[in-house]
């Protein structure tokens, strides 16, 4: 009896769901659109910023993405997806070594990687998925995307250009812009209500932006010189090998991600997303998105926590509403004095904003080890999670000839390894 009444409730309260995000007029769904783009703004522009790729063209790849990942899913699923940050450090490499054409052809192929991924979820189900990725080779793969990061976040915070090798900021000029947005951002996150909690990132652009303005450190040069109307710098993937090979073992962790973000969204919504429209579509559907953001230079694309969050709160569940978004971040993307006042943010800015950022990247892979209990006591477990750790922040780097493999790419090929080759304790 109480579980008919159980799933009688669940039934009322998905019809009470639906109805409500029927009666939404296209006016009220546009603006919700637009409100679940604010959410997304701060860190779908500033991962482009970090990396040099162009913001507009993130702009229009997010967009692009998202619609392609509704199309895939048939409009079921609330989420809107954008610049992915478990890529910054290999995009930043791969840009300094192989240059951003040749990059994008290993964005392309981490996209094809989401999608092999995906027929073998039809296939054999969720679990092998966990099976090949379990929290043990997750969890310090993540660690090492945000703390490999961290000397690239405190030198653009005491204004020196991401490698260090130049002074852009006078430091005590820079420590106060960097500190302030830092600030903000925490005290947004941490304190704010309502809306205004989803968006810190924002807030603290904002702040430090006025900050750099009061300390005449901007230079509106580009701004004025930039067109209203521009087509975005779209660039064409190159194929390089080596950034194929480079690229591919990075999008483990984002797959793994995709997984728990799907489960969010789900339980957000009170609807089974993994089962219908079925992880092998939304996961089919992430990989599409990055791999057609390549074509355009533009980031890997991923699912936002953020606009889960924006969702739940605001309640608005319509993926008509991601679709709206997509559309605005479009039309946003060819307006060239908006991508240009972008481009002139201070790297003090976004390196004040990326030491919360990164270190909270390296907390979730800190937390996947700890909600899923991973004993280091268990010496296998220590010995994977030790490797790892060491080759990503020490800077391993193995190399054949021209080619090179480190960071990311292989911690995360070491920790699948070590987990497939070591013996398991009885």
């Amino acid at each position: 009896m109480s579980t008919n009444s159980e799933q009688e409730l669940e039934q009322n309260e998905a019809v009470t769901v639906d109805d409500y995000s029927a009666n939404l007029s296209l006016l009220q769904q546009v603006l919700a659109g637009s409100q679940m783009l604010f959410v997304a703004f701060g860190a779908l522009v500033l991962m482009p910023l970090i990396t040099g790729l162009d913001a507009n063209v993130a702009l229009f790849t997010a967009g692009i993405g998202t619609l392609l990942f509704h199309i895939v899913t048939k409009g079921q699923v609330p989420i809107f997806l954008a610049s992915s940050f478990a890529f910054i450090a290999p995009i930043a490499y791969g840009i300094q070594t192989w240059g951003i054409p040749a990059t994008m052809s290993g964005i392309f192929a981490a996209g094809v990687v989401y999608m092999v991924m995906s027929y073998a979820v039809k296939l054999r189900g969720v679990d092998f998925i966990h099976r090949l990725l379990p929290p043990v080779v997750v969890g310090p793969v993540i660690m090492v995307i945000g703390l490999g990061l961290a000397p690239l976040a405190v030198n653009m915070a005491v204004g020196k250009s991401g490698d260090g090798s130049l002074v852009l900021i006078e430091q005590s000029t820079a420590m106060i812009i960097s500190l302030s947005s830092l600030l903000t951002t925490l005290l947004v996150s941490t304190m704010a209500k309502g809306i205004f909690k989803l968006v810190p990132i924002f807030c603290g652009v904002i702040v430090g932006y006025l900050l750099s303005l009061f300390f005449g450190i901007l230079d509106f040069t580009s701004v004025s010189a930039a067109p209203w109307l521009s087509v975005p710098n779209f660039v064409a993937p190159e194929w390089n090998w080596h950034a194929v090979l480079f690229m591919i073992p990075v999008a483990i962790a984002p797959a793994v991600e995709h997984v728990g973000d799907i489960l969010a969204i789900s339980n957000v919504a009170g609807k089974d997303f993994l089962k219908k429209p079925g992880l092998h579509r939304t996961l089919f559907g992430d990989g599409l998105a990055t791999s057609a953001s390549a074509l355009f230079g533009g980031p890997p694309n991923t699912t936002y926590s953020e606009v889960t969050g924006a969702v739940m709160l605001t309640r608005n569940f319509n993926p008509r509403i991601m679709m709206w978004a997509a559309v605005i971040a479009i039309l946003l993307a060819f307006i060239g004095k908006f991508g240009a006042i972008l481009q002139s943010i201070p790297s003090a800015v976004m390196g004040g904003i990326m030491i919360l950022l990164f270190g909270s990247i390296a907390s979730v892979g800190l937390n996947t080890l700890i909600r899923h209990q991973v004993d280091l006591a268990n010496s296998r477990n220590l010995c994977i999670v030790s490797v790892t750790l060491v080759f990503g922040i020490g800077g391993m780097a193995f190399g054949v000839g021209t080619f090179s493999l480190q960071g990311v790419s292989l911690c995360g090929l070491v920790a699948i390894s070590l987990n497939l080759l070591l013996p398991r304790m009885r």
